[in-house]
C-alpha cells in the first residue's frame, strides 16, 4: 500500500490514533474492508435502519431525518452501540429546506452570501454543527463551492455562495472552520467545479468548460484554499474537465468527458498530486445518471474506487454493489493495495473526528437543550432578517400597507420541493391577512379586474432542485391557460414579485416593476420578507448574483 502520512494535514493523527487505524484495518476481513467504503442512504424507520447497518456493516450512513428528535437520538445510540467500528452519520447541511427537521431553519448559502457577513456565517454554521453533533451527525457534504455562472442551472441555484470568487471563499472557509471546530467533518463539492454547465448531474454528466488558466483562478483557487484550511474531505462529482485531460493527452477523445468520480486523472493527478490533498475523497451519489451515463454499473462502480474515490456514496442495492467490488478485486481490476488505501483514509477520518475513542451515549436532554434553543433562534432570526434583497422597485410599490393596498391578489405555485409530490402552501398570504389585508388566491376561474384589487403579488418558492433541468417562471402553469399566461396587470395594479428561492425570475418577467429575492422559503424567511415589505425592517440583503442575468432589460 502506498504510504499515507496520517500525521499530516488534514488528519493530524497522533501515534495512538495511527495505531488504531492500522490495527483496525488489518483486522478486517476482505469483505468488511469493502463494506467500509460504503455510505448508505437511510430514510426508513429506525428499526429498519438498525437492521441494515447490523447486517451490511457499512462505513457509514446518510440519514434522512424524521422530525422525532427522541427517536433519532435513540437510533444514533443504537447504531453507535452495535457497530464494532464507529459509523459515519452524514447529511447535506445546506440550510433552508435542507435544515434538520427538528433543528433551526437557517438561511441557505445564497442567503448567507446576501448578508455577506463572515461572522454571521460562522454563527449559523456553528449552530448547524452543534445541533448535528447533538444527534450524532459527524460528517456533512458541505460547503458547496460551486459558482453561479450559468443562471439556468437548477442544481447550483441557491446552494452556492453566489458568483463572486472572493465571497465564495470567505463564506466557505468560515463554514469549514465552524463545522470542523465543532466535530463535524466538512466536505467541499462538487469537484472539479460546477456552475458553468446549466445541466444537472442527476440526469447527465456535466462539463466544466474552463481552460486550465481560467480554472486555476476560480475553482483551483477555491479548492487550494479549502485544502490549505484543512478540509477533511472532497466530493468527486459526475463532472468532466476536458481541458485538464487534454493537456495530458491531446488525443483523449471520449475520455476527456469521463466524470471526475471515475477519473484517476482528476482525482489522483490533479487533486492529490498537484493540489496536495491528503484527505478523504467521497464520490457523489452513485445512482445518479451523471455516473450511470458512462457505462454499466458492473463496470463503473468499481471504477469509482479504482479512480481514487475512497467512499461510494449511496446504493440502490448494497449487496449487489458489494459483490461488484468483490468481483473487481478477484479479477484484478481493483487491487487490494487500492482497497487498503481507501479503508485507511476512511478510518483516518473517523479517528480525526475522535470516533475511535471510547464511545458514550448521546443525551436526549442535551439534544433537547441544544436543538432549536432560544439563543439559536435569536441568532438565526437576526441573520435571517438581513437576507431579503430588494432588487428593483421602479414605481415605489413598497412599503405596502392595508390603507393603500387593502385588496391583494396572490399568484403562487407554492413551495416546490424535490421529494414532495405536491407544492406546499406559503404562509405569506395568511401573514398578510393578520396584518389587515384582504387576500384572494388566484384560480383559473377568476376574472381579474383592476377595479377589484389594490395589489398583485407573485410568490415563487423553488430553491435548488434535483432531477429538473430548469427552474423558470411557467406562466401557463401559474395562470392555468395560455390566455392567462399572456395577461400582465402591473400597468393597472401595483405589482410586486417575490422569489423565495431561485433568484433569476426577472429573466422571464423583466418588466415587473418591483422584485424581491429571499433565496429560501423557510417560515423565518417568509416572516422576514413580510416585515420588510411592510416597511418595518429594511431590505438589508445585497444580491450575490446578477439577478438581471447580464441584461439591462430587467432594470427598468
Amino acid at each position: 500500500m502506498a504510504a499515507i502520512d496520517l500525521s499530516a494535514a488534514p488528519f493530524h493523527l497522533d501515534d495512538a490514533a495511527i495505531a488504531w487505524v492500522n490495527t483496525t484495518r488489518d483486522g478486517l476481513t476482505p469483505r468488511d474492508k469493502l463494506a467500509q467504503l460504503f455510505v448508505l442512504l437511510e430514510r426508513g424507520a429506525p428499526a429498519e435502519v438498525a437492521e441494515t447497518v447490523r447486517n451490511f456493516r457499512p462505513g457509514g450512513i446518510t440519514r434522512i431525518y424524521s422530525s422525532d428528535l427522541a427517536s433519532e437520538v435513540s437510533l444514533a445510540n443504537e447504531l453507535n452501540g452495535n457497530s464494532p467500528i464507529p459509523l459515519f452519520i452524514s447529511a447535506d447541511l445546506e440550510g433552508s429546506r435542507m435544515s434538520l427537521p427538528f433543528g433551526s431553519s437557517v438561511p441557505n448559502p445564497l442567503g448567507l452570501a446576501a448578508v455577506d457577513d463572515v461572522e454571521a456565517t460562522t454563527a449559523i454554521s456553528t449552530i448547524m454543527a452543534q445541533e448535528a453533533g447533538a444527534v450524532g451527525l459527524n460528517w456533512s457534504f458541505t460547503p458547496v463551492i460551486d459558482i453561479n455562472a450559468a443562471f439556468r442551472s437548477a442544481i447550483v441555484g441557491t446552494r452556492s455562495y453566489g458568483s463572486d470568487i472572493d465571497k465564495i471563499e470567505r463564506h466557505a472557509l468560515a463554514q469549514i472552520a465552524a463545522f470542523q471546530a465543532n466535530g463535524v467533518a466538512a466536505t467541499v463539492k462538487h469537484w472539479p467545479g460546477e456552475g458553468y454547465d446549466d445541466r444537472d448531474q442527476h440526469l447527465v454528466t456535466t462539463v466544466n468548460p474552463l481552460s486550465i488558466s481560467e480554472w486555476e483562478t476560480s475553482f483551483g483557487r477555491l479548492y487550494r484554499k479549502a485544502i490549505d484550511a484543512g478540509v477533511l474531505s472532497v466530493m468527486s462529482a459526475h463532472i468532466a474537465f476536458p481541458a485538464f485531460v487534454r493537456e495530458l493527452d491531446p488525443d483523449a477523445g471520449a475520455e476527456a468527458y469521463r466524470p471526475a468520480s471515475l477519473s484517476r486523472v482528476l482525482n489522483q493527478t490533479l487533486l492529490r498530486d498537484q493540489l496536495g490533498f491528503n484527505g478523504l475523497i467521497v464520490s457523489d451519489a452513485t445512482p445518479m445518471a451523471g455516473m450511470g451515463d458512462w457505462g454499466p454499473r458492473d463496470v463503473v462502480l468499481p471504477e469509482a474506487v479504482i479512480a481514487g474515490c475512497d467512499v461510494i456514496l449511496f446504493s440502490d442495492d448494497s449487496n449487489a454493489d458489494l459483490m461488484r467490488l468483490v468481483k473487481a478485486v478477484a479479477d484484478g481490476r481493483l487491487t487490494q493495495e487500492r482497497v487498503d488505501e481507501a479503508v485507511t483514509r476512511v478510518l483516518a477520518l473517523k479517528a480525526a473526528l475522535g470516533l475511535h475513542k471510547q464511545r458514550s451515549d448521546l443525551s436526549l436532554a442535551n439534544a433537547q437543550a441544544v436543538v432549536s434553543s432560544e439563543q439559536s433562534r435569536m441568532t438565526v432570526d437576526s441573520v435571517t432578517a438581513r437576507v431579503p434583497t430588494l432588487v428593483k422597485d421602479v414605481t415605489g410599490v413598497v412599503p405596502i400597507a392595508p390603507n393603500k393596498h387593502k385588496r391583494v391578489l396572490v399568484f403562487s405555485g407554492g413551495v416546490i420541493l424535490p421529494f414532495v409530490p405536491h407544492p406546499l402552501p406559503l404562509s405569506v398570504p395568511e401573514r398578510l391577512e393578520k396584518e389587515g389585508f384582504e387576500v384572494t388566491l388566484y384560480t383559473p376561474s377568476l376574472n381579474v379586474s383592476p377595479k377589484d384589487f389594490d395589489l398583485v403579488l407573485y410568490l415563487f418558492a423553488e430553491e435548488t432542485t434535483l432531477g429538473r433541468s430548469r427552474i423558470f417562471l411557467d406562466w401557463v402553469k401559474l395562470t392555468g391557460s395560455v390566455f392567462g399566461a399572456m395577461a400582465r396587470y402591473w400597468h393597472d395594479i401595483p405589482t410586486l414579485m417575490i422569489s423565495f428561492g431561485y433568484p433569476y425570475y426577472l429573466y422571464d418577467a423583466p418588466r415587473v416593476p418591483a422584485y424581491v429575492n429571499a433565496y429560501g422559503s423557510s417560515e423565518a424567511l417568509q416572516a422576514a420578507v413580510v416585515e420588510a415589505i411592510l416597511g418595518r425592517r429594511p431590505f438589508a440583503g445585497t444580491s450575490p448574483v446578477d439577478p438581471f442575468v447580464g441584461s439591462e432589460q430587467g432594470k427598468y
